[in-house]
């Protein structure tokens, strides 16, 4: 799939928010198509097929996240991506809880929006199930054996050390949210200060500098998120 076949359905009923949209993917390439409330979105997705969707939560005539709850329960499998503000750290766990991809918060530059929509699209094309090997910078993952190195040299993880670090290779590139963590590795029985301990611990053992990571960053009330897999 090339930039120039890739359809993007911006959902958001701010006219400027769709003008800088409408004009910054244009220029990237993309084929633009636009609604300004949940009733417009659905149609558009059922008639018109966009390969992503930038929603904003905010929309007159239906909570974003239930238009989300909705596409999700509806098995829509195309990447979502939210447009959130900045300060709205709930309501961005609550969207990726049900099913969105990943998020920006506005003001949010183009660079970044277009690096985020590159990985989603990507997920969405990938099969399903983990890549055997995972590489990014001196950073490697081998999900077979359960090998983890750095720069060449093993390094040993404790089991929640290493099932951390292999749920964020299967979303490299993605925000992973704190609660996902806590149901996939301790069935929620704990909490997000538990998690934050291993993941101290796992930074110390793969980051050349633990206090600015380079690999495992953290999304400021939301989660983590690991650097993609170099292509």
């Amino acid at each position: 799939m090339t930039v120039s076949n890739v359809r993007i359905l911006v959902v958001d009923d701010e006219p400027a928010i769709r003008k800088l949209l409408r004009v910054g993917l244009t220029s990237e390439g993309y084929a633009v198509l636009e609604a300004i409330n949940a009733r417009d979105a659905i149609s558009q997705v059922a008639e018109k097929r966009p390969d992503l969707i930038l929603l904003d939560l905010g929309l007159p005539d239906m909570a974003g996240h239930d238009l989300l709850a909705k596409w999700r329960s509806d098995a829509l499998e195309l990447p979502i991506i939210i447009l959130s503000s900045r300060t709205d750290e709930t309501g961005i766990v609550k969207a990726l809880e049900l099913g969105a991809d990943d998020y920006v918060t506005k003001p949010f530059g183009m660079k970044e929006l277009a690096a985020r929509m590159r990985v989603a699209l990507r997920h969405r094309l990938q099969q399903q199930g983990e890549r055997p090997i995972f590489k990014t910078g001196d950073l490697s993952v081998d999900l077979v054996k359960r090998i983890v190195k750095v720069a060449d040299k093993e390094v040993k993880l404790s089991p929640k050390e290493y099932d951390i670090l292999r749920i964020l290779v299967q979303y490299a590139g993605r925000v992973i949210t704190h609660q996902h963590l806590l149901n996939k590795i301790w069935d929620g029985s704990t909490d997000v200060q538990y998690l934050r301990v291993y993941v101290r611990q796992l930074r110390q053992k793969i980051e050349r500098t633990p206090e600015q990571p380079q690999y495992i960053t953290t999304e400021t009330g939301v989660g983590y998120r690991l650097r993609e897999a170099e292509q």
